[in-house]
């Protein structure tokens, strides 16, 4: 995109905040948007009217935000990214390290929040959302019939519930839900019981799904991940 003259001449004493906020803005309204390029420092520099230094303390302050990336050697530089989810992610895990959630806060919490995201899938699952969820229990249960752990797929099965709620909040809660509960899986050895005991609660939750069952399928989830909570 053409992004000749997109900055003007700022006046901060804290500079470097204002132009991350400037680029935040043209992010936020889509003059700027992912895989978009952004000048060179010193092209930024001159368009802000700042010296080099601000903008450099900008720009690391962008990338570790999660919005742009820089790309080191030849043809490299600032490029926008969306890596905010990401971001907020490791700061949920961050978190839960830093202040010794036990397993049994965590567990209430994962039950609250994936129980609402089930009740909207009830609602708003469409057909593509159904053959992506039967598409990833097909492929865990090809693993578990050859005796192989599933966990990847079983990870994935409750991603797959959050993109078929329609709610990009759940989809960014349930990523964090998944890292925490990928830390705590971590600690322990998933057995091939486990791991296939997780494959059939999908299952028939799925089949509650299908059947827009909300009581069946919200019971069954909750089985499931107290069941979860003991293999821990």
């Amino acid at each position: 995109m053409e992004q000749e003259n997109l900055f003007t001449p700022i006046e901060s004493k804290r500079t470097f905040e204002e132009i991350s906020s400037k680029v935040k803005t043209l992010i936020f309204d889509g003059t700027l948007k992912p895989g978009d390029r952004l000048p060179s420092e010193q092209e930024l520099a001159k368009q802000f009217g700042v010296g080099r230094q601000s903008v450099r303390e900008a720009l690391r302050l962008l990338e570790l935000s999660g919005f742009v990336s820089i790309q080191k050697g030849y043809g490299g530089g600032p490029i926008v990214k969306d890596t905010i989810s990401t971001r907020i992610r490791n700061l949920y895990l961050d978190a839960f390290r830093m202040e010794k959630i036990t397993v049994a806060e965590f567990t209430s919490a994962r039950l609250a929040i994936e129980k609402a995201i089930l009740d909207e899938v009830i609602d708003k699952a469409d057909d593509s959302d159904i053959k992506r969820i039967q598409a990833n229990l097909a492929k865990a249960e090809e693993l578990v019939a050859t005796q192989k752990l599933a966990t990847d797929e079983n990870f994935d099965f409750h991603a797959l519930l959050a993109r078929a709620s329609k709610n990009k909040v759940f989809m960014i809660l349930e990523k964090s839900i998944n890292a925490i509960h990928k830390n705590l899986r971590s600690r322990s050895i998933v057995d091939f019981k486990t791991t296939h005991n997780a494959v059939k609660a999908h299952q028939k939750i799925l089949d509650a799904i299908i059947k827009k069952d909300r009581v069946k399928a919200l019971k069954l989830l909750e089985r499931h991940i107290l069941d979860v909570m003991k293999s821990y």
